[in-house]
């Protein structure tokens, strides 16, 4: 099964203009409110804040690969090559 280039550059897209803006938008709302979602509740800075930096750097770390696998496959080989 192969994947064509426009494929590609559709699930690029998707990542760019849905995730990435959605997991920063989590990040920016939990750095303000103090409170950041895990599942179906929430880790509170002020209750646990141990918990709340690690899934704090989680959402940032997942922001990140967001990012990098957005430009991936928007821009294929010639991003590639900058690495």
């Amino acid at each position: 099964m192969t994947i064509s280039r426009s494929e590609d550059v559709l699930v690029g897209i998707i990542a760019a203009v849905i995730v990435v803006p959605w997991t920063t938008w989590t990040l920016a709302r939990g750095l303000r409110d103090g409170r950041l979602p895990i599942g179906r509740g929430y880790v509170r800075r002020d209750e646990r804040a141990a918990p709340y930096y690690v899934l704090l750097a989680f959402y940032a770390a997942a922001a990140l690969m967001a990012v990098f696998i957005s430009l991936d496959l928007l821009f294929g080989p010639t991003f590639r090559k900058f690495l």
